[in-house]
């Protein structure tokens, strides 16, 4: 039982009562066509808030064996603070059921670069990794996952890992799907996010992750998977994408009904 990563935001971020969760996410993906596709970028609100945006996401992409999910560390917990952190075997639980971890995956990525570790630390109260799953597992229940938190946002470590990510998912035997969990800018007006959004969304188009991490760094972005996305963006250039499409973009605000302190969320398929 102790490989199993209990839930940490059902009830809160999420129904914790499985029928309303399933009824939820399958509004959210209605009339679904999914088509194959290197990556995804998803928003982990509340799904009250971010929901819709990632089920705009989930409706385009078909899900294959195995998804990595790369997310942000909000919590500031680790024990190795200079590494991406894996949970190794075992599972994650959310009221839907439980999406096996591909602990062959995150072991041949933890010897194909220094830049990862298991670290279970990372994972215990991260939210990020966990709003993604009632998505796949109510649309592909046998889909594996390889949970990834990134404690750093600098691009020289975004590279290296995207170059690892690329070396192995090259020579996996299944398909992958990469999943980048960010939402975007946080606590200013709906304007003002709309205005920083467009021009990191404008480098995620081109996949280019640098002037992503750039241009938050210059705009003073506060996209929390800035890393993740430009991992995630870098990752499917090497693989040979070509087109990043934003599919969704909204903001809190469309539920509050209060405008003047947002937090905005993106939807992007890669392909």
């Amino acid at each position: 039982m102790h490989h199993v990563r209990r839930p940490a935001v059902a009830g809160t971020f999420y129904p914790a009562d499985p029928r309303e969760l399933q009824a939820l996410v399958e509004e959210f993906t209605t009339g679904r066509v999914p088509a194959a596709a290197f990556g995804a970028i998803a928003p982990h609100a509340g799904l009250i808030y971010s929901g819709a945006c990632a089920g705009k996401v989930y409706a385009r992409v078909e899900i294959p064996p195995l998804a990595v999910v790369l997310a942000p560390n909000h919590t500031g917990m680790c024990s190795f603070p200079a590494r991406a952190g894996y949970w190794g075997e075992g599972a994650f639980r959310i009221p839907l059921g439980e999406s096996k971890v591909d602990n062959e995956f995150v072991q041949a990525l933890g010897e194909s670069t220094d830049l990862v570790a298991e670290d279970r630390a990372q994972h215990m109260k991260e939210h990020a990794v966990e709003v993604q799953l009632p998505f796949l597992q109510l649309l592909a229940p046998e889909t594996m996952i390889a949970p990834l938190v990134l404690p750093w946002d600098d691009w020289d470590r975004c590279k290296e890992l995207a170059a690892a990510l690329a070396g192995v998912i090259s020579a996996w035997p299944t398909k992958v799907l990469l999943i980048a969990s960010s939402d975007m800018n946080h606590y200013e007006s709906a304007e003002t996010a709309l205005h920083k959004d467009t021009a990191v969304l404008e480098a995620v188009t081109k996949l280019d992750g640098e002037e992503l991490l750039g241009t938050c760094e210059k705009m003073h972005v506060t996209m929390c998977g800035r890393a993740p996305a430009a991992v995630l963006v870098e990752t499917s250039h090497i693989l040979g994408a070509e087109v990043a499409t934003v599919v969704d973009y909204r903001h809190s605000g469309m539920v509050t009904g209060d405008e003047s302190s947002v937090v905005s969320y993106a939807g992007v398929v890669v392909t």
